[in-house]
């Protein structure tokens, strides 16, 4: 279903009011959801969430206990099988027939839609081509490695030509190694071909690095919908900082705010951060006052302008990391993590900007 001239594009993605209950359980707690044409959106996290079960009613695997509006490219597929839905899904198994070759593998899709032999021969060397697996057409999958399996499933997936490609932990059977090479491919297949990429992970990392967008779950619901930048830096909820590697999470009251720069008093000391809750701040309210470890400086330099978080604390453990050393010090509103080089010291001096100090509502969510 293409667009009229001169009318806008339909979301590719059109979700409202989606509820999935069983039994007693509610996996999707009314969840709606608009997903952009060429958009990469990432629904990011833990087990039990909701994410995948989302995911699962898009492609049409499952239906919703109830729903408002399911719309993809602005055609209604409520109570749609899953092949009379312009998607296609990668799963994390890659799902390959043994006993077929790679290129029947990919024309799989095109074979149960009535595509002629030659035809379907055609578009699967296309789609290798696209994956990088020129001269695997006659390879069976046993003979693969695994980087190169999941390339043959993107390639069966695409060569469909859907209007939403899903992708179910595509990255999870990967060593680590390979799995940060295949974020960068899958990225780049994604914006060489301007398609809409919906993809499902508890990686925090693969959720950065790949998304325009991304939708935090939590108990059935989205948590958060932003961009990596403002999911990372200006987590709304605790359980967002918490989940996004936030481990710096103090606990105080509110005492002043100017726009959007907040203090707050956490254990005896006034501390500054930018608010980034859904509602306006409140004088007295609780909060979370959080800040990223690698965000933490060594005797910072306060004369170089802005409004700084200082302590003075006595350290407590340092783990060896690598590229830096975790230290744990115990700066007197609570015990903090600061991802530092070479300190080696007993007693430090640390703070942080009040620009990368983030104050949300107090909560597990808003």
């Amino acid at each position: 279903m293409n667009a009229m001239p001169g009318l806008a594009e339909p979301p590719a993605l059109e979700a409202v009011d989606l509820l999935q209950q069983y039994g007693e359980v509610t996996a999707l707690d009314h969840v709606s959801l608009t997903v952009n044409a060429s958009e990469f959106l990432t629904i990011l996290g833990p087990s039990g969430s909701g994410k995948t079960t989302l995911l699962r009613i898009v492609g049409g695997f499952e239906t919703p206990t109830s729903a408002g509006t399911l719309r993809i490219a602005g055609a209604d597929v409520l109570g749609l099988p899953p092949n009379h839905r312009e998607v296609a899904t990668v799963f994390q198994h890659y799902a390959l027939f043994p006993h077929m070759s790679v290129g029947q593998n990919i024309e799989y899709g095109l074979k149960v839609r009535g595509v002629p032999a030659p035809q379907r021969q055609d578009r699967a060397m296309e789609a290798l081509h696209l994956v990088r697996l020129n001269g695997k057409y006659d390879r069976r999958p046993h003979q693969l490695s695994g980087g190169e399996k999941q390339r043959v499933a993107f390639a069966r997936a695409l060569v469909t030509e859907p209007r939403i490609l899903l992708l179910d932990e595509p990255m999870g059977a990967l060593d680590e190694k390979l799995r940060h090479e295949m974020q960068i491919e899958i990225r780049a297949l994604q914006q060489q071909l301007k398609a809409t990429f919906i993809q499902v992970t508890h990686s925090q990392e693969e959720a950065l690095t790949m998304s325009d967008r991304i939708a935090v779950m939590n108990r059935g619901r989205i948590e958060q919908l932003g961009s990596p930048e403002e999911i990372f830096d200006r987590p709304a909820t605790r359980f967002v900082a918490a989940f996004m590697g936030m481990s710096n999470l103090l606990e105080g009251k509110i005492t002043a705010f100017e726009g959007n720069l907040v203090a707050a008093h956490c254990g005896g000391k006034r501390l500054f951060g930018y608010w980034s809750g859904r509602e306006r701040p409140v004088i007295s309210q609780e909060v979370f006052v959080g800040v990223h470890p690698q965000k933490i400086q060594l005797n910072p330099d306060t004369e170089t302008g802005g409004i700084w978080n200082v302590f003075d604390g006595e350290v407590k453990s340092s783990i060896y990391k690598g590229a830096y050393d975790e230290v744990t010090i115990d700066a007197g509103v609570g015990t903090l993590t600061a991802a530092l080089r070479g300190s080696g010291l007993s007693q430090m001096r640390i703070g942080w900007r009040a620009g990368d100090s983030t104050i949300g509502p107090a909560g597990t969510s808003t």
